[in-house]
């Protein structure tokens, strides 16, 4: 008989498997828009150098310092165009790997995620080149000392523009990292909001790191990473209030009716309090608190006993023997150990009009002492 161990491998090496197959395909996609590309590399770089090209004074060219620069700087950029044009193929491939493992709700959450980021890091690359570069040549041009030649190496620039289009790609997912935040309960839109102040600072820091040394970059860069930030905080409420409302609906509550009352056993979770399920702008440590052991036993004995009271009614027999008035004697006193009292109540009343004096007899014994 062979061992059981190489089966209980098999499942890992299956995943081993096909993480190397999409990773084949994700190759096999850059290499195919590369070939599609390097054709036009040298089309390719003088559009990407016109930005700078219209700010060279008359005369001024960009030049190659290195031997191998006129090849290999514009095959490097149909390189990295590739890349960039493959990221919706290459994120459907690491999603369609990753998607069998979640949760379905987490599947809603992650499809719109990722179509979103691929969509603002093509927006963040085409703010900097259409509404970045034109300022920021136009100052390094007019900032040029007298007698000296403006004349930029074309590895040097492909290297400038690639860390601008990384930075403001980069930058523009802020929203994305805000929504995530808070759909992982790790804050909330409140708690960011009162960081608002240091968020500021920090866009500016980050600004002066990642672009050069000049005001206007900085500025260009720093604003739209906080009106960014402050839209993601926008979502995040949405969010968070979508769950709210879901939560509500889950409970028995009708949030569109102003006299909705939650369903039996439907009220607010343990170890919160009202204004936490509905106010979003409460601190954290008030809304998030998990249930302690003692708390999740009384609500999974609550659920228990409110899934005894809806099964009562279809196993209940619908003579009124004496087989049926012990069973639910029995059924009362299950539900008064599962601290279900209401539903305890009801069986009893039903065994006091159907049953006999012994039987009444002990039902009213026990609403007595249900009632102490």
């Amino acid at each position: 008989m062979q061992p059981d161990d190489p089966g209980a491998e098999q499942p890992f090496v299956s995943h081993l498997i096909e993480l190397r197959d999409r990773l084949i395909r994700m190759v096999i996609a850059i290499l195919v828009v590369f070939l599609a590309l390097f054709p036009f590399a040298n089309e390719l770089y003088v559009y990407i150098a016109a930005p700078l090209m219209a700010q060279l004074p008359d005369g001024n060219t960009m030049i190659a310092t290195q031997v191998a620069a006129p090849f290999l700087t514009p095959f490097k950029l149909a390189l990295v165009a590739a890349v960039f044009l493959s990221m919706p193929f290459l994120f459907y491939q690491l999603w369609a790997f990753v998607a069998p493992g979640l949760y379905q709700h987490e599947r809603r959450l992650a499809v719109p995620l990722l179509l979103s980021s691929v969509l603002l890091f093509y927006l963040g690359m085409l703010f900097a080149y259409y509404v970045v570069f034109p300022l920021v040549f136009a100052f390094l041009a007019g900032s040029t000392p007298e007698g000296v030649a403006m004349m930029t190496d074309i590895s040097a620039y492909l290297d400038f523009v690639l860390t601008l289009f990384f930075a403001f790609g980069l930058a523009f997912e802020i929203p994305i990292a805000t929504i995530l935040l808070v759909a992982l309960r790790l804050t909330t839109p409140a708690a960011l909001a009162a960081k608002r102040p240091y968020v500021i600072v920090g866009v500016f820091v980050v600004g002066m790191f990642l672009t050069p040394p000049d005001v206007i970059s900085q500025t260009l860069l720093a604003i739209p990473m906080w009106l960014l930030f402050e839209l993601g905080i926008l979502f995040a409420r949405i969010l968070l209030k979508g769950r709210l409302d879901e939560d509500e609906d889950d409970d028995g509550v009708d949030p569109d009716g102003p006299g909705g009352s939650p369903a039996p056993g439907g009220g607010p979770r343990p170890g919160t309090s009202v204004g936490s399920e509905l106010d979003p702008a409460l601190d954290e440590e008030s809304r998030w608190q998990p249930l302690s052991e003692t708390e999740m036993e009384a609500e999974l004995d609550r659920i228990d006993a409110e899934e005894a009271a809806r099964e009562m009614p279809a196993s209940t027999p619908v003579s009124g023997g004496i087989n049926s008035v012990e069973e639910k004697l029995k059924r009362a006193n299950r539900l008064r150990e599962l601290d279900s009292l209401i539903a305890a109540r009801h069986v009893l009343y039903e065994v006091l009009e159907e049953g006999d004096e012994d039987a009444r007899r002990v039902a009213r014994n026990i609403l007595a002492q249900l009632d102490d």
